[in-house]
């Protein structure tokens, strides 16, 4: 989360009148993330949390999302919910932008996962996968293989000012992912970015997923790799085998792999190693004047790449054995 748009208070005010949640008592934005503009919204009725949509976000896209968080929670995962106004829309307008209140979760996101956290992450990820199932809408995900070379094209002229070589580095394992990206793999909704900030935990019991605005249809083990990358490397940069084999674990106990998907996953945490050191770099090289965002070092994920670079087979994960 993040904010890119600063609101006043009077636009705000208007805003929240129009649904059935009580006046705003107070407002103040959230920077984490880097996608679109977040507040924490206090009213007479209790904390909420305002969206803006900015401009990475397709308008087109956003009834999935809002009607995604509702399927997933009707279906036992604990969700954000979007709050419909007095019209009955969970859509409206502020500042100029899309914009949604969604209820409040309570929890923290935790700072440094143990072991216990990641198995709970991939049980919690399993879980998603199946109460995705009947959604009725899709989306593309406009951030899988076919999508890196445009990407990347928009940040070739400064890459090499973040790390000198880098821009070769990258369109040689951009040649090779497109060679072998695997195909006929099990798909469904994945929520392609369930990092640590985006996992909410209450007395170590994991209470909640946030953040959907990513969420389409892919391969489900795709979301796994990106589980993978996002919760098992420690800050040295090496991966925690007890913590990738506790989150692997924990999402095959609901949702065992195919052999197949058990195959592709060395390619497919290639893939998303990939898909977060290019969004991070063109974030990193384009930060909007003003913004309180603080982006994200797109060389943590150079490092996760080269780890997987190396990988023969499934063991290095802890698993297959």
């Amino acid at each position: 989360m993040a904010v890119y748009t600063e609101i006043a208070d009077d636009e705000i005010d208007r805003f929240v009148s129009g649904y059935d949640i009580g006046a705003v008592l107070s407002f103040k934005g959230i920077a984490e993330g880097v996608e679109n503009s977040n507040y924490l919204v206090v009213t007479e009725t209790g904390p909420h949390i305002l969206t803006l949509y900015e401009k990475r976000v397709d308008p087109r896209d956003l009834p999935f999302f809002i009607g995604l968080m509702e399927h997933l929670s009707a279906r036992g995962l604990t969700c954000p919910q979007p709050v419909r106004n007095r019209a009955g829309e969970a859509l409206g307008t502020l500042a100029g932008k899309p914009a949604a209140i969604v209820t409040f979760l309570k929890g923290m996101w935790i700072r440094r996962p143990r072991v216990e956290h990641c198995a709970a992450v991939g049980t919690a990820l399993a879980d998603l996968h199946l109460a995705g199932e009947g959604f009725a809408l899709t989306r593309r995900n406009a951030l899988s293989v076919e999508g890196w070379r445009p990407l990347f094209e928009r940040s070739v002229e400064r890459g090499d000012s973040v790390l000198l070589g880098l821009v070769d580095a990258i369109r040689e394992e951009l040649d090779f992912l497109e060679r072998a990206w695997p195909s006929g793999l099990p798909k469904g909704v994945i929520h392609a970015d369930l990092f640590p900030d985006n996992v909410f935990f209450l007395k170590n019991q994991l209470s909640g997923l946030i953040d959907f605005y990513f969420a389409c249809n892919d391969f489900l083990a795709y979301d796994a790799a990106i589980c993978l990358n996002a919760w098992c490397f420690e800050a040295d940069g090496a991966l925690n085998v007890t913590k990738a084999r506790a989150l692997l674990g924990g999402y095959q106990r609901v949702r065992p792999f195919t052999d197949e998907e058990l195959a592709a996953l060395p390619i497919l945490a290639r893939g998303s190693a990939l898909r977060f050191l290019l969004t991070r770099l063109y974030d990193w090289l384009n930060v909007p004047p003003g913004a309180l965002v603080a982006p994200k070092d797109p060389l943590e994920y150079w490092r996760k790449l080269r780890f997987h670079q190396s990988v023969a087979d499934i063991r290095a994960y802890g698993i297959g054995e």
